[in-house]
């Protein structure tokens, strides 16, 4: 398994990342399409990339979307989003590679915490980001269309 950055677009990566956030989402259901546009904005920040855990056949096994966020006390921290590992290699190492590259990201990008939210009832996931010595907050997560 390697790691690596998604660096450009391409309709089979966009279709493999998709499968990836369905298995992710509460309800399983297709979204449809990532527009490539989404992609050429998320390759060209310099404040946003996507972390892809590919194996040995080229296949996409895991994603994790990281992006930095700016804060006028701790300055730079990184935010996580859409972290999720294909269901048929989890329990395999896979996320756990993903997360130290994630760590890594976070380091060369000078932030000093990793902040994410998991919805209720992923005690796996708990567990997991537990295991990694990650705290759980007593806090209410906001969300507001605009």
């Amino acid at each position: 398994m390697k790691i690596t950055t998604l660096t450009e677009y391409t309709p089979e990566t966009a279709t493999r990342i998709r499968e990836l956030l369905i298995q992710l989402s509460r309800s399983k259901k297709d979204r449809g399409e990532i527009p490539k546009e989404w992609f050429d904005e998320l390759i060209a920040s310099p404040f946003h990339d996507m972390l892809l855990a590919i194996d040995d056949n080229g296949k996409i096994q895991g994603i994790a979307t990281v992006s930095i966020i700016m804060g006028p006390i701790v300055r730079k921290n990184t935010y996580l989003e859409d972290f999720v590992t294909d269901e048929s290699v989890r329990g395999q190492g896979v996320g756990s590679q993903l997360w130290e590259a994630i760590l890594q990201w976070s380091l060369a990008h000078g932030c000093k915490e990793l902040n994410f939210t998991s919805g209720k009832g992923r005690e796996e996931a708990w567990e997991f980001y537990q295991h990694k010595g990650a705290e759980i907050y007593d806090t209410n997560f906001f969300k507001k269309a605009i």
